[in-house]
């Protein structure tokens, strides 16, 4: 069976900060236009603007057919130059690409609405720019006006839409594409949370029909959700190849948070964090010896979270705890030190304080996470919102999921919970 797709050492250059020189005439303009086509235009460029700059190298993939293939990387790594030569927008410098079947792009939604024309008529135009029939458009309108929400504006000019409408509206359009391949550009980063839960959705039952998507997203969990493949790409460079989403997501987020592994931050690391309340000292991962934590931990181990801090006033409503996000940014689980006690904060004395909490061993899945500081006054405001100061310490888990031989890695899900089990054997009737 013919591969969907074969990207065969694709290469692009761009030259930074190009500037043609200066002509008012418009003959002169198509004389630069056309030697820049023919490769013949150096003469129109200064010495300086001859830097070249590679946006992809050497990159070579292989999609089967059915593939859902994540790609992911930083800003400027590469992967809308690739949907663009893919998708037959932009040519490469160097290399080939083979598609075997009718493709469809969304590179970026709304491109082709017309201000002035109703919902409607931009239903229309949007769907035939994006390679829809007429009668395909037909056929599906009450099910793309249904899907965006905006029934009631759907024969109001769009220049009267919100941004928000607008959206909904292009998005809908494409998510009723039909082509064997669908190249994607980070179009579920659109509307708010409820049309997002229900882009993705579409998404999800565009991947289990069949058809080959390829999908850039910095929404991990989105990719993790949709794809069974990830390609990661890093300054123009292939790195990561892979059919183990989480793997890929693992690398991804450990390259770009760095190598610190270290289990502590204290107030001689990072800016103090003090207040008419308190004055934190440190916020660490011990473990059971009480010595800090600077590596990864099996999820058996004992864990605890310790929090060192100066009081200097009281308040019956003083919250403090953390919270704890993973590699992708989801949140786990929060936990205050009242969350058992609501007295305990007026128990409060005084002087040197140490808070100390343990982790649920065997729950967090193996992986990496990021324990911040919290603390607020309840209903009154953040003392230390999540992810607003440096107190934050990573938390790598590794083995020790399983007592059992058959699942000792990482599981599907934000978390892994060795449960009790019992069973009873009921007899058959004789």
């Amino acid at each position: 069976m013919a591969a969907a797709i074969e990207v065969l050492g694709v290469s692009k250059k761009y030259f930074r900060g190009v500037h043609l020189t200066h002509t008012t005439l418009l003959s002169g303009a198509i004389s630069q236009w056309g030697k820049r086509l023919l490769g013949k235009g150096d003469d129109d460029y200064s010495p300086v603007d001859q830097e070249p700059f590679w946006a992809l190298q050497d990159v070579s993939l292989t999609i089967e057919r059915g593939d859902v293939v994540g790609i992911v990387g930083r800003n400027g790594s590469g992967k809308s130059t690739l949907l663009k030569i893919i998708s037959q927008i932009t040519a490469p410098s160097t290399g080939e690409v083979r598609l075997n079947g009718r493709t469809g792009t969304l590179l970026e939604v709304g491109t082709g609405f017309h201000a002035e024309l109703s919902g409607r008529e931009n239903v229309y135009l949007n769907g035939a720019i994006l390679g829809m029939t007429r009668s395909e458009i037909d056929r599906k309108f009450d099910e793309i006006v249904d899907f965006s929400g905006i029934e009631a504006f759907i024969d109001t000019p769009v220049k009267r839409y919100s941004s928000g409408m607008h959206t909904r509206l292009a998005f809908s359009v494409a998510a009723h594409l039909e082509p064997e391949i669908l190249i994607i550009d980070e179009v579920l980063a659109v509307g708010d949370a409820e049309f997002q839960k229900k882009c993705i959705g579409k998404m999800d039952q565009v991947a289990k029909g069949g058809r080959t998507v390829l999908f850039v997203s910095h929404n991990m969990s989105a990719v993790e959700q949709l794809c069974n493949r990830a390609v990661w790409l890093d300054s123009g460079k292939l790195v990561l190849d892979t059919r183990d989403i989480y793997e890929a997501a693992t690398q991804y987020f450990q390259s770009s948070a760095g190598s610190a592994e270290s289990g502590e931050v204290t107030s001689k690391s990072a800016p103090p964090l003090e207040n008419e309340f308190f004055s934190l000292k440190s916020f660490r991962l011990c473990n059971a010896a009480g010595e800090t934590i600077n590596g990864p931990v099996p999820a058996n181990l004992p864990v605890s979270v310790e929090i060192r801090l100066d009081v200097k006033k009281t308040h019956s409503s003083l919250l403090l705890g953390y919270s704890v996000a993973n590699e992708t940014g989801d949140q786990v689980y929060w936990s205050m030190f009242s969350d058992q006690d609501d007295t305990i904060a007026s128990r409060l004395k005084m002087g040197e304080a140490i808070l100390t909490s343990p982790v649920p061993p065997r729950f967090l899945n193996q992986g990496r996470y990021n324990f911040h500081f919290l603390s607020s006054l309840y209903n009154m405001g953040w003392l230390a919102a999540p992810g607003q100061t440096p107190y934050s310490v990573p938390l790598r888990i590794e083995g020790g999921m399983s007592d059992s031989m058959f699942w000792r890695q990482h599981r599907p899900g934000v978390v892994a919970p060795v449960l009790p089990w019992t069973l009873d054997n009921v007899p058959l009737e004789p």
